[in-house]
């Protein structure tokens, strides 16, 4: 099963300390070097940034077809979000975890099957890996500066039983 991540969903999960549940989830999370380099390139430290350079489930891999990672860049993607829809084509990905809404837009369009953070909490809770879903999605808002809109907020705690 190949599962490739954009980095908005590790950075968001690392900075509330539950960047587990990815290994948890999906044993292995795929990442392009775009990826990498938005994680990693900085002088400054980003959630996420050390655990993909140490844990071993994640993986950088390189994007072969160009070519394709250009075509997203017309929709005004960044060059992270181009690379990881662009890998999950090349790589016949069962899951591409993607939140910007221009991105998930893209990946639809395409054809790949997608999920975002809060989906990612619900199946966490779901699984049995956490007990509650909204303390972390309020810890998202507060502490991350994650949106959501207050409808899909209420959706999601419904979806749940919370």
């Amino acid at each position: 099963m190949i599962i490739i991540s954009d980095t908005s969903v590790i950075t968001n999960l690392a900075a509330i300390g539950q960047l587990h549940l990815l290994q948890k989830l999906y044993t292995k999370i795929v990442i392009p070097q775009a990826v990498y380099q938005e994680l990693t390139g900085t002088d400054i430290t980003v959630p996420g940034s050390l655990e993909v350079q140490t844990l071993n489930w994640f993986e950088v891999y390189q994007v072969k077809n160009q070519g394709l990672v250009t075509t997203p860049l017309d929709k005004q993607l960044d060059i992270g979000e181009c690379e990881a829809i662009t890998l999950a084509i090349e790589q016949n990905a069962e899951l591409l975890l993607i939140d910007e809404k221009r991105g998930r837009t893209e990946a639809n369009r395409l054809g790949l099957r997608i999920t975002g953070l809060l989906c990612v909490l619900v199946e966490a809770k779901q699984k049995g890996f956490i007990l509650s879903v909204k303390p972390l999605i309020d810890n998202l808002i507060h502490n991350a500066q994650f949106r959501v809109a207050d409808n899909l907020y209420q959706n999601i705690l419904t979806m749940v039983g919370e």
